[in-house]
C-alpha cells in the first residue's frame, strides 16, 4: 500500500510521556496509519534524522473565533507547531449570539471586515467551515455570551425564566459541539454571576455521561482574592460534579507572589479529594487584556455606552479614581498599550501609561480615562505584574498545560495589527526553548504530554494528542536545539525559530520551514 507520507528516522515523542524512541510513521489520509522500522512505501519521504517528532501542540487557551473568520492562514500558531485551538474562553465565545450579546460583538466584526453574521454555533461553524482554516477549532461556550443574550450586561440576578432560558442556550451550545462552558468574572456581564448561578449552568453539563465536559474559569481574582476565586472553582466543580480548569493561572500583583504554596496546596487538596481539577498558563510573566478591567466592575453595569457615561461625568470619574486609589511610577509603567483603532493614536501602541502620560504632560490617571474615551473603549493593554519563580512552579505542575491566551494572527492582512503580546507567536517554542531545553525544568517528554494527550484528555479531544495507529495525523517536526520564540513586546510580529514540518490532519501546514498555504483544519 502506498503511504501519503512517510516520516522516518526522527526522535518520536508520542505525547504519553513515556521515553521517545527512533521510529518511523506513516500518513495515510489523515490519519497515522503506520509506526515502526520497516520503510514503507510513499509518495513524499520526510528524512527527520536528528530531529524531534511530537504530535502537533493543542493551545488550551485560544480565542481566535473572529481572527479566524478574517483570515484562517492562522500563521503566527503554525509557525509555533500548533495544530488545535481551545477557543471560547474568558466567557466570551463565537456563539450563542443574541440581543445585547450580537450589538456588542458588532465593532469587533466590523473591525475585522467579517460580513457574515450567526446566533447559534451550528450557523458559525458552517461560516468557519466555508471559509477554510488552517488549524483546528475547538470551542467552549462563553457564560459571557449566554448571559447577555439573555440579560444584557446589567448587574442583576436572572429570576427563573431567564436562568431555564440560559441553560436551554447552553444546552444547544452543547449539542452543536461545545466542550464545556467558559467564565470571565472579572468582565461584564459575567462579574455580576454568583457562584449559584454558575452552578445551577453546570449542572446541566451533565446531560450526558457520554461526553467529558468542562468549566474553564479566568477567575474573579488573580491576586488580591485569589485564594477565594480558586475556592470558587472547586465549590462549582464539586456542587456541579463537573470538571473544572483555571485559565492562566498566576499570582497577580507581586504583593500576591507569596500566596503560590497556598494557592497550590489548595488545589492540590481539592484534586485529592473528589475535584478533577487542571489548569493552563503561557510562558511570560506579563499578562494581556481590555485596559478597562483596571476600573470598578460596577461602571460596566449596561454596557460600554453606559461605562463611557461614567468616565466623562465629573462627579462620577473622581469616584472611579477614588476606587482605583493612588498608584505609584511603577504601577504606570507596568502597563502597555497593545492595539487602540483610531488611527491618530497608534502611536501609542507598545508604550506605557507612563510614558504617554509624561509625552502629553497629564497625569497617568486622567490619560487613562482620555484614553478610554476617546477610544469607546476598545482597548488592549499588556500588564506586567507577575514573577518568574512562580511561573516555573506552575508549568511545573503535573496537571498544568500551555495555554497561549492569545487569538491567531497572520505576518500580513487584517489580523497583523498592534502591538498584540508575543505569546502569540511565541509560547510553545518559548516553553520548550527556555524552560525546557534552557533551565532544565522537567523533561522534554513531560513538557510535550503537557502539550498534547495532557490537552487533548481534558478537553475531550478523541483520537489527537498522540503519536498512534489511527489517530489523526496532527503532528510537528522541530529541531530541539534550534527552537526559539524570537517576538518581543516591542516587536511581536517576529517568527519562532526551529519548527521544521508541521502536518494538519495529514496535509502539511509548514513543510522545510515554510508555510504551504494548507487550509487542513477541521472543527472538532
Amino acid at each position: 500500500m502506498m503511504l501519503d507520507f512517510f516520516i522516518k528516522n526522527g526522535m518520536v515523542f508520542d505525547g504519553s510521556g513515556s521515553e521517545p524512541v527512533e521510529t518511523n510513521i506513516g500518513i495515510s489520509g489523515d490519519r497515522i496509519t503506520y509506526l515502526g522500522n520497516e520503510e514503507i512505501p510513499a509518495r513524499e519521504v520526510i528524512d527527520a534524522k536528528g530531529l524531534i517528532v511530537s504530535p502537533g501542540f493543542i493551545d488550551t487557551h485560544a480565542h481566535s473565533e473572529f481572527n479566524l473568520l478574517a483570515d484562517g492562514r492562522a500563521e503566527g500558531k503554525i509557525s509555533q507547531g500548533v495544530t488545535t485551538e481551545i477557543n471560547g474562553n474568558c466567557g466570551l465565545s463565537a456563539a450563542p449570539l443574541y440581543g445585547e450579546a450580537f450589538e456588542h460583538r458588532e465593532a469587533d466584526l466590523k473591525e475585522l471586515g467579517i460580513k457574515e453574521r450567526w446566533s447559534t454555533f451550528k450557523e458559525y461553524f458552517n461560516i468557519l467551515r466555508n471559509k477554510g482554516i488552517a488549524i483546528n477549532f475547538a470551542t467552549l461556550c462563553g457564560h459571557g455570551n449566554i448571559r447577555a443574550s439573555v440579560m444584557g450586561y446589567k448587574d442583576i440576578i436572572p429570576d427563573e425564566n431567564a436562568m431555564n432560558e440560559m441553560k436551554r442556550l447552553l444546552l444547544e451550545a452543547v449539542e452543536q459541539g461545545a466542550k464545556g462552558i467558559s467564565t470571565g468574572l472579572i468582565y461584564p456581564p459575567g462579574v455580576y454571576s454568583t457562584t449559584e448561578e454558575l452552578i445551577k449552568l453546570c449542572k446541566t453539563l451533565n446531560y450526558s455521561e457520554l461526553r467529558k465536559l468542562i468549566y474553564a474559569s479566568h477567575m474573579r481574582s488573580e491576586g488580591d482574592a485569589l485564594i477565594e476565586a480558586i475556592e470558587e472553582v472547586i465549590t462549582i466543580g464539586r456542587e456541579a460534579h463537573v470538571n473544572v480548569h483555571i485559565s492562566h493561572i498566576k499570582t497577580a500583583g507581586e504583593r500576591n507572589w507569596w500566596k503560590i504554596d497556598n494557592a497550590i496546596e489548595l488545589i492540590e487538596r481539592a484534586r485529592n479529594e473528589d475535584v478533577n481539577l487542571t489548569c493552563d498558563r503561557y510562558p511570560y510573566t506579563a499578562a494581556s487584556t481590555d485596559l478597562d478591567t483596571i476600573l470598578p466592575s460596577w461602571v460596566y453595569d449596561g454596557g460600554v455606552d453606559e461605562e463611557l457615561r461614567r468616565l466623562r461625568d465629573p462627579d462620577t470619574s473622581k469616584r472611579i479614581k477614588a476606587e482605583i486609589g493612588q498608584k505609584d511610577e511603577n504601577y504606570w509603567k507596568g502597563i502597555c498599550i497593545s492595539s487602540v483603532t483610531k488611527s491618530e493614536n497608534k502611536w501609542m501602541e507598545g508604550e506605557s501609561i507612563f510614558d504617554i502620560a509624561s509625552k502629553l504632560g497629564r497625569r497617568p490617571e486622567d490619560v487613562l480615562f482620555e484614553i478610554l474615551i476617546d477610544e469607546k473603549a476598545r482597548v488592549g493593554a499588556i500588564f506586567f505584574s507577575m514573577s518568574e519563580d512562580n511561573l516555573r512552579k506552575f508549568l511545573s505542575l503535573p496537571y498544568a498545560m500551555i495555554g497561549s491566551d492569545s487569538s491567531v494572527r497572520s505576518f500580513s492582512g487584517p489580523t497583523s495589527t498592534g502591538k498584540p503580546h508575543p505569546r502569540a507567536f511565541g509560547s510553545f517554542p518559548r516553553f520548550i526553548a527556555k524552560y525546557v531545553r534552557n533551565e532544565g525544568l522537567m523533561p522534554l517528554s513531560e513538557a510535550i504530554k503537557k502539550m498534547t494527550y495532557l490537552s487533548a484528555a481534558t478537553f475531550g479531544l478523541k483520537e489527537r494528542g498522540l503519536i498512534k495507529e489511527g489517530f489523526f495525523a496532527d503532528i510537528a517536526v522541530f529541531d530541539y536545539d534550534r527552537i526559539i520564540d524570537t517576538a518581543t513586546f516591542k516587536d511581536p510580529y517576529k517568527r519562532s525559530e526551529g519548527i521544521v514540518n508541521v502536518f494538519v490532519n495529514g496535509k502539511l501546514a509548514v513543510k522545510e520551514g515554510e508555510f504551504t498555504g494548507g487550509l487542513s483544519g477541521r472543527i472538532i
